[in-house]
């Protein structure tokens, strides 16, 4: 191909992709200007520059110690626990609403699509007085227990799921002598790993960013990194450099764990039916 026409095909593509690029842009460009912040020195960050004159990844260092290693262990088994117990709790669940037929499968289903519309805030202060009785507030297990008793998304995304699942792969299982649990482990399952991995993933996000509820809940020695980011900024308001190097290493483990799983899970939001 010449020259030409590799510059009329590359005007082509900009020209039918240039919405995706221009909005590909616009949610890049913050990100990108907390990176190049987070490796200027103070000066520059307070003098406006948009490119560091020197480098410092130092300041990486500086900010990654102490209560910045113990916040992201909270976080880590926060948002850890809490996706396990999640999965364990609802896919069962969301199973019984998709394969089973019994009286008031419908009204289930019902509530469970009330309770996706109960704002956490309602529930605030009665869930406090009862974990506050159990001896448990000042820790993360008011949030991470709760997780065994299933949630409303996750069951009814994976139930809508679950629906386009053909029954004939459960029924030839039967037939070779499968219980409904092993039915449910070994062949439902494994074809709905799209499914599984949006709404770990969708989980795992929502408590590696939850501010309130652990604001809530813990005490200072169980802050996770949405409230240690907050009162780090809070001590150096005017060190720019340090606030953003914080702010990079914290959303740093979610982008890496949203690409290696990009794929999977875009293909299970996206193959998620309505079905039922």
């Amino acid at each position: 191909m010449t020259r030409g026409g590799r510059a009329r095909r590359a005007l082509l593509w900009l020209a039918v992709h240039a919405t995706a690029v221009a909005i590909g842009v616009m949610f890049l460009a913050p990100l990108a200007f907390i990176a190049l912040t987070a490796v200027m020195t103070d000066r520059q960050a307070l003098g406006g520059d948009l490119w560091p004159r020197d480098w410092r990844f130092g300041n990486f260092a500086e900010v990654f110690g102490g209560d910045m290693v113990r916040w992201t262990v909270n976080s880590t088994v926060y948002a850890g626990l809490s996706t396990l117990f999640m999965l364990v709790s609802s896919v069962p669940v969301a199973y019984a609403l998709a394969r089973f037929r019994f009286r008031g499968r419908g009204l289930a289903l019902v509530v469970v699509v009330s309770a996706m519309m109960l704002p956490p805030q309602v529930t605030m202060v009665p869930l406090y007085i009862v974990w506050a009785r159990l001896g448990l507030t000042g820790t993360l297990w008011p949030l991470i227990i709760p997780q065994l008793f299933g949630d409303a998304f996750s069951i009814f995304l994976l139930r809508q799921f679950l629906v386009t699942i053909p029954r004939e792969y459960a029924d030839a299982a039967r037939v070779d002598g499968c219980g409904e649990l092993r039915t449910m482990l070994r062949v439902v399952l494994p074809m709905a790993k799209p499914a599984l991995a949006a709404v770990a993933l969708f989980q795992f996000f929502y408590c590696w960013n939850d501010y309130f509820r652990p604001l809530v809940y813990a005490d200072p020695d169980h802050w996770t990194l949405a409230i240690g980011v907050a009162t780090f900024r809070a001590a150096h308001h005017v060190e720019w450099n340090l606030t953003m190097a914080a702010t990079l290493l914290t959303i740093m483990p979610v982008l890496v764990v949203f690409f290696l799983a990009q794929r999977v899970f875009v293909q299970g939001v996206t193959l998620t039916g309505v079905k039922g």
